[in-house]
């Protein structure tokens, strides 16, 4: 990539450099972008007292992050930010990316400030170079010269790196910039992200204002306080509207951030608060949305669709399923309580969104494997809290088995370091994931990277009834796709790696099957892990049976004409995993059953001896030693399972009630006894 100015968004403001070498010994020179013949040389503009927002990144408090965004944002929005619209580098962003680290160009909303994401800058330099465009509140330039600003930038970068995507994130109005550049470069790899798009502006209650303020007499410079009091006349009566609805207060206040921090963002100060910039800013918006509604059939970019439920400036919910219906590679994500200013929601960052979504790649080909980032504390804890509802219920209790073959309380038995295969039993519907992956996470810091069903990462047919959000926390916990690549590629990074041979038919089993397994006869993974030296870990859980009873299973539901259409049209979406594979284990179809909730009991988990392979690669090269292994894997889980079906009779907190007891005398804090192993 070029270079770009690394200097602080808040004192320096930088214009985009085409040359693609400097010295160290003079300043850069800097192109505007918007004029190619136009050559300044660097400068800054000194603001010592810009606060250091890096050190405040973390508060994820609305009014907090949204005061700051606004103190901020003054410092690029004042009356001496002439000249034409340029880009900048956050010097939050930081320096450290990782290897080939795709470009970012952030598009503004109408605002046009660039530092929409400026409370992410810091984890998002550890993905991507980033580059914000800053246009000045003064500035007249048309969308469509933004557009080949925009444009020329993107083909810039792609002809030095055309292997690497560019990632357009466009909030807004800069979402509608973002459609039409995309439609323009059909041949570039870019990765659209659009949150609250303003292709729905002729469609929100913004566009009202224009006809209004065009009246206005042009001579009529409108203080601040007018303004603030014209924009707070139409939060009112949104808010009469919201009533009537039975909308409540806090989207009310939601409203009124999202007003203020638009409005008071669009101009900065007083200086440049005027009539002709609001009008000019709102027409801006008209021509965004219409150059933009007519291209998106030619829209060909894998995109991902932001959308705020509780967005009361634009209809950003149905303009989102609109989009997601005309985008033919795009996802949609709802945020149900988050307003117009998505970025600045404390439960939302644009880090977490696309590790959650798989939507963050180096090369023109996912790889979920190598392009797989860790969780933060925050996005773990996040997903902890996601799933906290399954900890409180069923107080999972985890046994391990030490090198002396004495079992455990807790994950002391679980080797450090890798590569290590744990191969297991899978409960009805999968329960026993979360439990497993975030305990070994938070109480011994290894991450279970779980080979999982490609159910997980498929993209269904639009109006399908499986909505795969479902799934955000397994793939920002390190899930992929199950494949014998995928496994490869785990074992020589020395991972932690879990594998349910008996797969969807394991955990869609039917009635009186609790605690059967479904393996092949056969499986290649015991070869590969011992090419790589792996230890592997037979385990099994127990539980299912004490949370629910299945009342309606694949067999019940196929004699049910509709319920039959629906499940062969969702299983012909998704990889037959066993086409190889005749009978009864060949039978992964898809569907939900029925479950009739019980007083919740507990999960026991207990993972056997590790089993190693290293030095005896030569020996399990051979297919019959290799299935002698195999089955005494699939003895050891049965094993498993047969000693926690037996010990649990034992356990005084079995019930939700005695559990509930004791907590209540000792604190929830406190861990809850169980059995003697």
């Amino acid at each position: 990539m070029s270079i770009i100015g690394n200097i602080s968004c808040y004192s320096h403001v930088v214009q985009h450099l085409h040359q693609q070498t400097v010295t160290t010994t003079a300043p850069p020179r800097f192109s505007y972008g918007t004029k190619d013949t136009s050559r300044l040389p660097y400068a800054s503009v000194t603001t010592n007292s810009a606060p250091n927002l890096s050190r405040q990144i973390n508060n994820r408090n609305n009014n907090v992050r949204l005061g700051l965004y606004l103190e901020h944002s003054k410092y690029l929005t004042t009356s001496k930010d002439g000249g034409p619209p340029r880009w900048f580098t956050p010097l939050e962003s930081g320096s450290s990316h990782v290897p080939n680290s795709p470009l970012l160009l952030y598009l503004p909303g109408i605002d046009g400030s660039g530092l929409g994401l400026s409370l992410d800058h810091s984890r998002l330099g550890e993905m991507f170079d980033i580059w914000c465009l800053h246009i000045p509140a003064t500035d007249r330039t048309p969308f469509p010269e933004l557009v080949k600003l925009v444009e020329r930038t993107l083909k810039s970068e792609n002809r030095q790196s055309p292997d690497t995507p560019i990632y357009l994130v466009g909030q807004s109005f800069g979402a509608c910039l973002a459609l039409v550049v995309a439609a323009r470069n059909p041949e570039i790899d870019i990765i659209l992200v659009l949150a609250n798009s303003a292709t729905s502006f002729n469609d929100s209650q913004l566009r009202l204002l224009l006809p209004l303020l065009e009246a206005m007499p042009k001579e009529l410079d409108v203080g601040f306080s007018y303004v603030m009091n014209l924009m707070k006349g139409m939060v009112s009566t949104m808010a009469v509207e919201s009533t009537k609805k039975k909308t409540s207060r806090q989207t009310y206040t939601r409203l009124y951030e999202d007003v203020m921090a638009m409005f008071l963002n669009l101009f900065g100060v007083t200086e440049v608060f005027s009539v002709e910039t609001l009008v000019w800013k709102l027409r801006l918006l008209d021509a965004a949305c219409s150059h933009a509604n007519p291209r998106l059939h030619a829209v060909k970019s894998q995109t991902l669709i932001l959308s705020s439920g509780n967005d009361l400036l634009l209809p950003s919910r149905h303009e989102g399923e609109r989009l997601h219906h005309l985008i033919t590679k795009s996802e949609i994500r709802t945020f149900d309580d988050s307003g117009h200013m998505l970025f600045m929601d404390e439960d939302h960052d644009l880090v977490n969104i696309l590790k959650a979504t798989s939507f963050y790649r180096r090369k023109r080909e996912l790889d979920y494997v190598l392009d797989y980032l860790p969780p933060s504390p925050y996005e773990f804890n996040k997903a902890r809290e996601l799933h906290s509802y399954i900890e409180a219920a069923f107080s999972p209790v985890m046994l391990s088995t030490l090198e002396n073959g004495r079992i455990v309380r807790g994950l002391s038995g679980i080797p450090s370091e890798g590569p290590v295969l744990f191969v297991g039993y899978h409960m009805l519907l999968g329960l026993e994931l979360s439990p497993l992956v975030l305990r070994f996470f938070s109480e011994r810091g290894i991450l279970v990277r779980g080979m999982a069903h490609p159910i997980m990462f498929n993209k269904f047919k639009k109006g399908s009834l499986l909505d795969t959000s479902q799934f955000d926390t397994y793939r920002t916990m390190g899930a992929v796709p199950v494949s014998p690549t995928n496994l490869f590629k785990l074992f020589k990074q020395k991972s932690h790696i879990l594998l349910y041979p008996g797969g969807a038919r394991e955990a869609l089993h039917r009635k009186g099957e609790e605690y059967k397994l479904f393996w092949p006869e056969h499986s290649e993974f015991v070869r590969m892990a011992a090419r790589f030296g792996a230890k592997i870990i037979p385990f099994g859980v127990v539980g299912e049976d004490d949370s629910g009873e299945l009342i309606t299973d694949y067999e019940d539901q196929m004699k049910i004409p509709c319920l039959r259409r629906l499940i062969q049209d969702l299983s012909n979406q998704v990889i037959n995993l066993r086409s190889n594979v005749e009978g009864e284990l060949a039978n992964q179809a898809l569907h939900i059953p029925l479950i009739f909730p019980k007083i919740p009991g507990r999960f026991y988990y207990l993972f056997g001896k590790p089993i190693k392979t290293l030095g005896r690669q030569q020996e399990l090269r051979n297919k019959d030693k290799a299935d002698e292994l195999y089955l005494e894997l699939k003895a050891e889980v049965e094993s498993c399972l047969s000693y926690l079906k037996e010990k649990r009779k034992t356990d005084p907190y079995r019930s939700i009630l005695s559990r509930l007891a004791y907590q209540l005398s000792h604190g929830t804090e406190k861990e809850i006894p169980t059995f003697e192993p």
